[in-house]
């Protein structure tokens, strides 16, 4: 799923394997560990070509064999750190208060992408307001409550934070196999994607929730009390009361999750049901079908076919007053490809897309291969820009293809369009 919400589920869980013992520290450390199989995408920019980068995104980074192994040297070093005191230094502090503000800067720019992309004027003020408070909020809180005060000794052994790490890097691949997209679970053994289908990629009705409960456990207290007087059981009884309730709240945001991610499979249950009344009801003879949620919501769903010789994809929303898929034919066009057997990147797409592919030929009279795997934007007629997923490919002098362009999702400036047809769509036809 995105970022910042593999950002609140590493800290939660983080939270929840080492809170008692290191406070914040966990979630701090939950959430660096629940980026770093994403890391994938920044080194598939720099080090590889599009292609390569396509099939290196969700491969060994996320999965639990780099879970396994990953998490033994980054445990180590973590350990390290605080078994010898350097996290007392200025020096230390000051790195971990730089890119502890990069982590809320972060956050704050996806909420005001979200924002902007999909609401009004007043929308983006609003969260605009909402992100430069949080910011010197959050801001103030590192660098008064961390970057100027003495921190106190650390030593939870090698074992704790190796578990820290394996569950908030092992949650993210685990996260992800619920969408579309998939994950390469199982590799370097195999290059099989694990993909449920049941929820999507980008879901705020699943994740703000979430990393409300969060925010809120973060903010109450955590230090115990032992100076030698007459109340420390009072003062130790009251930290004790404040952690169970940090303990509750983050609790409450790990059941939410839990309890999204069931109804979701629910909704996938009865989704698919109406899928195969449609073919049936219109007497379409498929070989496989899928379904999956829209992008940034679970009420809305694509769902595709396979034929012979073509696709059958739509659209079905729950408050749709009849209860079918609105299916248009596209056809297959595979044989227009024309591509050798090791023809690199036909092959890596047609992996990509699970076999899901189509073809066309666009005005400009390059081919285009369409992952129908997310369907189309709309109902009814498409075009070349209609497809959720396309590659633009093109032959080289020896035969081979390249691939020329890769989008996902609308053209550049037409992301509030999709996403007002994409919520008028979801109210129902």
């Amino acid at each position: 799923m995105d970022s910042l919400t593999q950002i609140v589920l590493g800290a939660a869980v983080g939270e929840v394997v080492l809170g008692r013992k290191i406070g914040n520290r966990a979630m701090l450390w939950g959430a660096v560990a629940g980026t770093i199989p994403d890391l994938d995408v920044m080194i598939g920019s720099l080090f590889m070509n599009e292609i390569n980068g396509l099939a290196f995104h969700r491969a060994i980074t996320h999965s639990i064999f780099f879970a396994v192994v990953f998490s033994f040297l980054i445990a180590y070093y973590t350990n390290w750190i605080y078994k010898n005191g350097y996290h007392k230094s200025y020096g230390y502090k000051l790195v971990a208060t730089f890119f502890g503000s990069l982590f809320i800067l972060l956050g704050g720019a996806i909420l005001l992408f979200i924002s902007t992309t999909i609401g009004g004027t007043m929308s983006i003020v609003i969260s605009g307001v909402l992100v430069a408070v949080g910011l010197v909020f959050f801001g103030s809180k590192l660098i008064k409550g961390y970057l100027n005060q003495e921190q106190e000794s650390i030593d939870i052994g090698y074992w704790s934070w190796y578990k820290l790490f394996f569950w908030a890097i092992f949650t993210h691949p685990l996260l992800d196999c619920l969408t579309v997209y998939g994950t390469q679970l199982f590799a370097p053994f195999t290059n099989f994607r694990v993909a449920l289908n049941n929820i999507s990629v980008a879901d705020p009705a699943y994740t703000i929730p979430f990393m409300i409960c969060l925010i809120v456990a973060s903010l109450m207290a955590r230090r115990y009390h032992t100076e030698s007087n007459n109340s420390i059981t009072k003062d130790f009884q009251l930290s004790r009361e404040v952690y169970k309730r940090r303990m509750i709240v983050n609790a409450v945001g790990i059941i939410f999750s839990l309890s999204y991610i069931a109804w979701t499979f629910n909704n996938k249950f009865k989704v698919n049901e109406v899928m195969e009344q449609t073919l049936a009801s219109k007497n379409i003879s498929y070989s496989r079908y899928m379904t999956g949620p829209t992008i940034l919501n679970n009420l809305l769903w694509s769902g595709t076919a396979e034929t012979d010789s073509s696709y059958f994809t739509g659209l079905y929303a729950f408050k749709d007053r009849k209860q079918e898929f609105k299916l248009i034919e596209i056809p297959k066009n595979h044989d227009w490809l024309m591509a050798k057997e090791d023809d690199k990147v036909i092959n890596t797409l047609s992996w990509f897309s699970k076999g899901y592919y189509s073809v066309l030929r666009r005005k400009d009279g390059r081919l285009q291969v369409n992952d129908m795997r997310y369907g189309t934007f709309r109902d009814g007629t498409v075009g070349e820009d209609s497809y959720i997923f396309r590659f633009v490919v093109e032959k080289d002098g020896d035969g081979y293809y390249q691939l020329d362009d890769a989008e996902g999702g609308p053209k550049r400036g037409g992301e509030k369009d999709m996403l007002s047809q994409l919520s008028t769509r979801i109210q129902g036809i």
